[in-house]
């Protein structure tokens, strides 16, 4: 018996082993695509985005450089996974923060060239984005190597299995398809409200910014419920799945009335920090205390979304994805659009 349990405890180790190296061999994959586009599709892209030539070179500019260093993202998102699959979630934090605090260092010094630096304008911008992250990413594969030492890491790993990829797409689609799906609603958005004014689109592109501080928040509960609920799931503890589902929904509804009423207090600040001014200013002043009011219903369903899949539910959640992030804005959105230019 001990045998056998020590050979099966082998073959487990190996197969976490070689689902690592294949996820590290499908991040290459993932990266060498973002490459590609960076080089030969960031024009197309922006072509269809605006026609306004100064505003085509700044996201040019800025495109390519998150495209081409883009594996930084690419493989923090996995290390900060293989961290939280552990439960070493305060690990994979600490990397993602890292990087946010060392991008909004990096962002006035490389912008307005600071210490001597030459004033790099957007691309100082994009160069504090892909250093940020890949200071997260090297300090995940850290802490990965550090407190991950039960998982082997290796070339002998990252050889393609498909049987192990097949697995590992199996799961992740739900949550690909909804990444997916928010850069789609994003790019929908800016091409119905670009037939409005660029106003409106740079006004919806820095809310966009500022609201993504408030559904990180809740985007790091919905990582934490789904660990939690998953585990007494396989236990089969309905009471501590009661207690999960309850108190996950609750703190995340609370970090959202808090998210709502610091954009309600500080919705002009916050633009001023931007520069904005006139009609600009104003449409990003009145996109950000509307929408907040959403945040609430955001956060539950966010919460939502991680319970779903801690319970198998990857249907359910893919749906809540859907509705929030396609169905049920880009058609309001486009009919809004419509009466705008009725009237």
């Amino acid at each position: 018996m001990l045998f056998s349990h020590a050979v099966s405890e082998k073959a487990i180790i190996k197969k976490a082993g070689k689902t690592v190296g294949n996820a590290i061999f499908l991040g290459i994959v993932i990266y060498l695509a973002f490459l590609l586009f960076g080089i030969l599709g960031v024009d197309i892209y922006t072509a269809s985005q605006t026609s306004n030539p100064q505003i085509k070179e700044m996201v040019i500019i800025y495109l390519r450089i998150c495209c081409i260093v883009s594996m930084g993202i690419v493989f923090f998102s996995i290390f900060e996974k293989l961290l939280q699959a552990t439960g070493n979630s305060v690990y994979s934090t600490i990397s993602q923060i890292t990087g946010a605090v060392i991008n909004v260092i990096l962002d006035p010094i490389f912008i307005y060239g600071w210490f001597g630096l030459p004033a790099m304008g957007v691309a100082g911008a994009a160069y504090a984005t892909v250093i940020g992250q890949i200071a997260s990413a090297l300090t995940g594969l850290i802490f990965h190597l550090k407190q991950n030492k039960s998982i082997p890491l290796g070339f002998a790993y990252i050889k393609p299995d498909l049987h192990i990829i097949k697995s590992i797409y199996s799961i992740g689609l739900p949550a690909i398809i909804a990444q997916a799906l928010m850069s789609i609603m994003t790019y929908g958005m800016n091409i119905i409200l670009g037939g409005i004014s660029e106003s409106a689109v740079t006004a919806y592109g820095l809310y966009y910014k500022i609201q993504q501080f408030i559904l990180f928040a809740a985007f790091g509960l919905r990582d934490a419920i789904t660990p939690i609920v998953a585990f007494n799931y396989g236990m089969g503890s309905k009471e501590r799945i009661k207690d999960g589902i309850k108190y996950g929904i609750l703190y995340t509804t609370i970090i959202m009335m808090l998210g709502l009423l610091i954009i309600e207090l500080f919705a002009a600040p916050f633009s001023a920090i931007f520069g904005l001014s006139g009609e600009t200013q104003t449409i990003c002043i009145q996109a950000m205390r509307i929408i907040s009011l959403s945040f609430i219903f955001a956060g539950i369903n966010i919460a939502y979304q991680g319970i779903f899949q801690a319970l198998d539910g990857g249907l359910e959640s893919f749906i809540i994805s859907v509705l929030r992030q396609f169905i049920l804005v880009l058609p309001v959105a486009f009919g809004f659009s419509l009466l705008v230019h009725w009237y």
